[in-house]
């Protein structure tokens, strides 16, 4: 049973958050702990409080979604993520690297249900030289210049970088003079060093990949930002790994977006028990909360269902995500969720919001 004085503490705290007051990490700890519904609502109302302007006056409260499609243009990687049941080796019979052709197929399938962006990502592909990359990158603006390139995370500039020769401000304005628009938060995972050591261990570091960020952010490119949760990391480093998004945001301002999601463990070599959907929402809201700088927050349904996904816009969450055509990194761990154009308008709808198309910049499309 909680004391008087922790009972004070926590209303005083619940008070704070309902006043849009910026919270510590320590304050985060204590909410944490508070009943699911409880955090919830106060996600919801911080949700309300950052979102107030956006969509004044229009009646039912909006929630945006994306026509998009993920690309892999490699599964050939050389980093080994214990948690990542997608890559391959130049060795295995199945490994490819997508060449124009396989490349306009799939984008031409995306065109024709009204698609506005790829998110364009693979694997540490060894021996693909820059070429590989900006003529990819000019192809997509001459042939689909209605297509958004959200492409390549922080890990994969990094990557850029060493075989390239090249600085990561070199290879960052190199492709966005080539077409990229945006770049996704992928491979941010856990950002302590600790978890990354033990998970990927060859992967960039939390410094080098907030140094992405940041360099993209001066460049005029925005992006989004991530955390896969439930695995190696302790609460605190969950906390960690917030403030230093939130850290990163008020220095630069280019965040459009922040995604939480769950470790999805079949197929993989991390041995970690899998957290439900209750952590989830537990932690959607509490980020709602602490990210007060960054203003939209994605629903995960492709990691957690629609149905939770659709309870997630009670715990913070905005936008429902996207379409996503296709997607094979999270399904190569077991996991595989599937939703049309009209199914997400419907989950959107009956749970009390106007459904909304957007692009990757959250401006509403007709």
């Amino acid at each position: 049973m909680p004391t008087m004085a922790t009972a004070v503490l926590e209303e005083s705290l619940a008070q704070r958050v309902l006043s849009g007051d910026r919270i510590s990490r320590q304050d985060a700890a204590a909410l944490y702990h508070l009943p699911l519904n409880e955090l919830g609502a106060l996600a919801d109302h911080r949700r309300k409080l950052i979102r107030r302007e956006a969509f004044a006056g229009r009646g039912n409260e909006i929630v945006t979604y994306i026509v998009d499609r993920n690309i892999n243009y490699t599964n050939v990687c050389n980093v080994y993520c214990k948690f990542c049941a997608f890559y391959r080796t130049e060795r295995d019979t199945d490994h490819y690297v997508l060449n124009h052709e396989q490349l306009d197929s799939k984008l031409d399938e995306l065109t024709a249900i009204g698609g506005v962006q790829i998110l364009l990502q693979g694997g540490h592909h060894p021996k693909l030289g820059i070429d590989y990359y900006l003529n990819l990158l000019s192809h997509v603006r001459e042939k689909y210049p209605h297509i958004n390139v959200h492409g390549f995370s922080p890990p994969e500039f990094n990557h850029f970088a060493d075989v390239f020769g090249l600085s990561l401000r070199d290879v960052i304005t190199r492709f966005k003079e080539a077409g990229l628009g945006s770049i996704p938060g992928g491979g941010g995972e856990i950002l302590v060093d600790r978890v990354r050591n033990r998970i990927a261990p060859l992967k960039c570091n939390s410094d080098q990949w907030l140094k992405v960020m940041e360099i993209a952010h001066e460049l005029g490119l925005n992006s989004s930002c991530t955390m896969m949760f439930g695995h190696v990391e302790t609460l605190e480093e969950r906390l960690e790994h917030l403030q230093r998004l939130r850290d990163q945001q008020d220095a630069t301002g280019g965040f459009t977006a922040f995604i939480c999601w769950t470790f999805q463990p079949e197929h993989t070599k991390l041995k970690a028990e899998p957290v439900g959907s209750a952590e989830y929402l537990r932690m959607q809201a509490l980020s709602r909360i602490f990210l007060d700088n960054i203003p939209n927050l994605q629903s995960s349904w492709v990691t957690q269902g629609p149905r939770i996904g659709q309870i997630a816009l009670q715990y913070g969450a905005n936008d429902f995500g996207s379409v996503m055509m296709e997607e094979n990194v999270v399904s190569s761990a077991g996991t595989s969720f599937r939703l049309a154009k009209e199914e997400i308008e419907e989950l959107i709808t009956t749970a009390g919001y106007e459904p909304r198309q957007r692009n990757n910049w959250y401006e509403l499309l007709s």
